[in-house]
């Protein structure tokens, strides 16, 4: 089943959101100035018609917390990147080429941690399923290596006293990832 998208749009001073390419397309056409753009849930869509209907504005985070990401798309290594709902980054940093994009990733959760638990943030977002769901909580095949395996220990014992605080992380996806590096598209 395919997924349900919705289509966002500003057109002379008129906004909306539908959930159908078709008829958001019957409303852009041939107008000057129109602005559009696909999400994956109303309430992506809402929150970037709020901001301004801003083409420059990549990654809409709904909520309050943390937010960690890695990417490779530079071409200069694996970058982490840990940022504010806004995208305003709080950590930014090139690991090189000697490491994979989900040690960065794991590594982003790390430092992510330790700042949330540092300025009392309840909430950590992260896209990488691998590192939120499993990595996370410690469970790593020991054919990653030594330093993967390591790192994954020490991110289980602070995720388990972020957790024990009440703290939660949660899985978004890239595009709703203020902290995402330009990988991924809205």
């Amino acid at each position: 089943m395919a997924k349900r998208k919705y289509y966002a749009y500003l057109v002379d001073g008129e906004s909306g959101i539908i959930d159908n390419w078709p008829e958001c397309q019957a409303i852009v056409a041939g107008k000057n100035g129109a602005k559009f753009k696909g999400f994956e849930s109303e309430a992506d869509a809402e929150a970037w018609l709020n901001a301004g209907a801003d083409y420059k504005i990549k990654n809409i985070a709904l909520e309050d917390g943390i937010y960690f990401d890695a990417g490779t798309g530079s071409g200069e290594g694996v970058e982490i990147q840990v940022a504010d709902k806004n995208g305003k980054s709080f950590l930014r940093e090139n690991l090189g080429h000697e490491v994979t994009n989900n040690f960065g990733e794991l590594l982003a959760c790390k430092k992510a941690l330790e700042l949330a638990m540092k300025n009392g943030e309840k909430f950590i977002f992260g896209d990488s399923k691998l590192v939120v769901e499993y990595w996370s909580k410690g469970h790593v095949k020991y054919e990653v290596g030594e330093e993967t395996v390591n790192l994954a220990v020490e991110v289980k014992k602070l995720r388990k006293e972020f957790e024990s605080k009440g703290g939660k992380i949660i899985l978004i996806s890239g595009g709703n990832n203020p902290a995402d590096l330009g990988f991924h598209k809205g």
